[in-house]
């Protein structure tokens, strides 16, 4: 459903979404899938412990009384829920099939939904560096674009600096947790003056697996990633892989082959990302973006589709064989297996809501090493 014909949230069916995401085991593609299947939230919790049962496992759903005082801490952050399927969800963002079903913001939402382009970068910038970012993002933003970024350290602070108040705050935290904490004041401009996004629930702090989750979120955010100075083992350089795998364009600043921090800017442009040295170039290769990006830095992979009254009807392939604690592509599995792309999808959702499936990026599963 295009989030533009979706129906007004009842109170009671956000409510239930929220109880639906925070429950064990429940990741954005299995939240979709038990939307697609079920119909509503409330069915999907009421269906969990007979779908973890066929998994192997028993199964309790988050508490209401755990999401009550999640939603009253949101209120009290003067923050507020967005969901996918509304009309106030950013655009570019819900067509990752890895967006996040509910968003905590405060601020602008309406910027989410204006021209962007995220700019990411080393913690341990160079000052050459932090100014070229902090430079290239007032320019992007005279220019009328929104600066995304994820108030780290380094390029990220600058970028949000140099384009404030067109600009948009990720956080790897929950919405009421300022990190890192040298940015707290920055963090407060930003949700005063642009806009503020956290996937995680009020009271999160911050661990080393929300990082990847929040960089998937700058890149969904905007037509473009540009990389300022980052080595070659990154965040920066996972923002810029999961902008290319959403079809986005994936730009980079060159330096020298002598400076480690700029490898893997170098690395990206040798790989196909395109070269830029002047915000003109930004502003003119995604002035003209029309949803093919010019950057060749990796292609989409094909996926097998599905729509979602086939979910809704499917029984699950058996595919309990093809599945080690290896990672493997979802696609592999439905080659393999000769099942319909839904029944596999529907085996693999009572694994992960049983606790034994793992996700990984590019569209990847595996069985959890723990038993």
């Amino acid at each position: 459903m295009a989030r533009d014909d979706a129906p007004t949230l009842s109170q009671d069916e956000a409510f239930a979404r929220i109880r639906l995401l925070r429950s064990p085991h429940i990741g954005p593609v299995s939240y979709a899938q038990l939307l697609a299947r079920f119909g509503d939230a409330a069915r999907a919790l009421e269906a969990l412990p007979d779908l973890a049962s066929r998994g192997g496992r028993e199964y309790r759903a988050a508490s209401a009384e755990r999401i009550e005082r999640e939603v009253e801490a949101v209120r009290r952050a003067g923050a507020r829920y967005l969901f996918h399927d509304q009309p106030s969800y950013p655009r570019l963002l819900a067509e990752l099939e890895s967006a996040p079903p509910i968003l905590t913001v405060r601020g602008d939402a309406s910027l989410a939904d204006k021209p962007s382009v995220a700019v990411v970068g080393a913690r341990n910038a160079s000052a050459a560096a932090v100014k070229l970012a902090r430079d290239f993002a007032s320019a992007l933003a005279e220019a009328g674009f929104v600066v995304v970024s994820g108030l780290a350290r380094g390029i990220d602070g600058a970028a949000h600096e140099g384009s404030l108040p067109a600009t948009i705050g990720v956080i790897a935290s929950g919405i009421d947790v300022a990190y890192p904490p040298q940015h707290g004041q920055l963090q407060e401009r930003i949700a005063s003056e642009g806009l503020l996004i956290a996937e995680q629930p009020p009271g999160t702090e911050p661990r080393g697996s929300h990082f990847p989750s929040r960089n998937r979120i700058i890149a969904g955010l905007a037509s473009g990633t540009l990389v300022v100075e980052a080595a070659v083992k990154s965040g920066s350089l996972i923002t810029a892989r999961l902008a290319a795998e959403g079809g986005r364009e994936v730009m980079a600043i060159p330096g020298s082959p002598l400076e480690p921090r700029s490898h893997g800017c170098n690395h990206l442009i040798r790989e196909g990302a395109v070269l830029v040295q002047d915000p003109a170039d930004v502003i003119e290769l995604l002035s003209s973006f029309d949803g093919t990006p010019r950057s060749t830095f990796r292609e989409a992979a094909n996926t097998f589709d599905y729509a979602p009254e086939d979910l809704a009807e499917a029984e699950p392939a058996d595919i309990a064989s093809l599945l080690t604690t290896a990672p493997v592509a979802v696609d592999e599995l439905i080659r393999q297996s000769g099942a319909p792309a839904a029944a596999v999808q529907l085996a693999l959702l009572e694994l992960e809501i049983a606790g034994r499936l793992e996700r990984h990026a590019g569209g990847r599963v595996s069985l959890h090493c723990r038993p």
